[in-house]
């Protein structure tokens, strides 16, 4: 894609794994300083080694997305540390598959708590960085479910319009700062998630995280002067709009 990231500080979420993992290897590549959060230090370790094996920078900052104060903690980690924020992934979610009939309400919180209340809090961290420096990106990986419906996908999908739904009135807040603010709505992409919540779906019609990555590329690699709200990226196999 071309695009020169150096000098800038990227935080990724759900970085160990999957989209997140393409994302952060395809920034640190770019150039960028990136900070990888997500439950898992030994994945996020994992990741910072190929990020450092190849010449990139990378800190890594463990942390649940379902508990505000280590999002807090995490955020003031950049601020102490690198002391400023161009980019924020908000990546890192979870989901799983049910009858609405049968699906338990703790599991519809779990999702509820990391998919948007944790999403949300990322978001108001990374502008009380941003608004200062009246600068900065916020990508916000969300979901095909997320202006879809899909059955046996209730609680996900709530979660993903919810999701779309501050965005929206984010990328609407941020403007006037300078902050740009977009969303990435995948369809089924070739991970774990992915293929726990679509066992249905043959692993060879699935989009590869790194598709997902290049999408993130193209859109920090447009001028000041253009905008691109959201992105859809469907499977080839699907139907079109």
């Amino acid at each position: 894609m071309g695009v020169d990231l150096r000098n800038k500080v990227a935080c990724i979420t759900g970085a160990s794994r999957g989209i997140g993992r393409s994302i952060s290897l395809a920034l640190a590549e770019a150039g960028a300083h990136v900070v990888l959060i997500s439950r898992n230090l030994n994945k996020l370790k994992d990741v910072e080694s190929e990020i450092v094996s190849s010449g990139g920078k990378a800190l890594v900052v463990q942390a649940d997305l379902a508990e505000e104060k280590e999002i807090v903690s995490a955020f003031n980690e950049i601020k102490s540390r690198i002391k400023k924020l161009d980019i924020l992934i908000g990546n890192a979610g979870i989901g799983k598959a049910g009858k609405l009939i049968d699906f338990s309400i703790e599991d519809f919180d779990k999702i509820m708590a990391v998919n948007l209340r944790g999403a949300y809090i990322c978001c108001q961290e990374a502008m009380r960085i941003m608004i200062p420096q009246r600068s900065g990106y916020i990508i916000s990986i969300s979901s095909v479910v997320g202006f879809r419906g899909y059955a046996n996908q209730s609680a996900y999908s709530a979660s993903k319009h919810g999701q779309m739904g501050f965005i929206k009135a984010l990328a609407a807040e941020a403007q006037e700062y300078g902050i740009r603010v977009s969303a990435i709505l995948p369809g089924v992409v070739d991970t774990e998630f992915g293929k726990a919540i679509r066992p249905d779906l043959d692993k060879s019609v699935l989009i590869p995280p790194d598709d997902i990555a290049r999408t993130v590329l193209y859109l920090l690699s447009l001028s000041e002067q253009a905008m691109v709200d959201q992105v859809y990226v469907r499977r080839m196999a699907s139907s079109p709009f």
